[in-house]
């Protein structure tokens, strides 16, 4: 078995653009796609920033014990890791990195243990997360007030993580990801 980084944080405190950051620095971690039943947003490709598939198709995977983890994240949408993707990172001698929603980092970290670190990037408040989900113009404003709704529940989970990065300076994030990060890949 091999090692597995755990991300999380409610949408729009940074957390992709973090690891997309430590992707770029680390090329032993690979990115975990995860599948998920809602349909594509923007420029999103299916089997590059998810696998999509649509609702019956995901339960019925479910069902068949596809997943390493699962959630209806929001009423009708669920999101999970398929076992095949990460078998598929571990075949490549990589370190899987997922980015998901706090049950699931917690679900993953309490599957794999001592082989998982668990980090949350904690957005510096909920004014700001209001912000940022409204700059980036992607979702409605009921989107926007469900989100933030949820990212209240979402920050509570944070004491249950390894380790919590205050994303309030991208540059100072992305210094404490790096740090952590390494010292997860140095130890045996």
């Amino acid at each position: 078995m091999g090692k597995v980084l755990i991300f999380s944080a409610p949408s729009g405190s940074g957390k992709t653009t973090i690891v997309k950051h430590l992707l770029k620095l680390f090329p032993e971690l690979e990115f975990s796609i995860s599948a998920t039943s809602r349909a594509p947003r923007g420029e999103e490709k299916d089997g590059i920033d998810y696998y999509f598939m649509d609702a019956a198709e995901f339960m019925a995977r479910v069902e068949q014990g596809e997943f390493v983890e699962w959630e209806e994240v929001y009423k009708g949408t669920c999101y999970g890791t398929l076992r095949a993707e990460i078998d598929r990172i571990w075949d490549r001698g990589h370190v899987v990195v997922f980015d998901v929603d706090v049950v699931g980092a917690l679900n993953i970290k309490k599957l794999f243990g001592d082989q998982a670190l668990s980090v949350f990037i904690m957005p510096p408040s909920v004014e700001a997360l209001r912000e940022r989900l409204v700059g980036r113009g992607t979702d409605t404003p009921e989107a926007i007030k469900r989100r933030l709704a949820k990212a209240e529940q979402e920050i509570a989970y944070a004491p249950k993580f390894d380790r919590v990065i205050i994303n309030d300076d991208l540059e100072t994030a992305y210094a404490e990801a790096v740090a952590v990060v390494g010292d997860f890949l140095a130890a045996k």
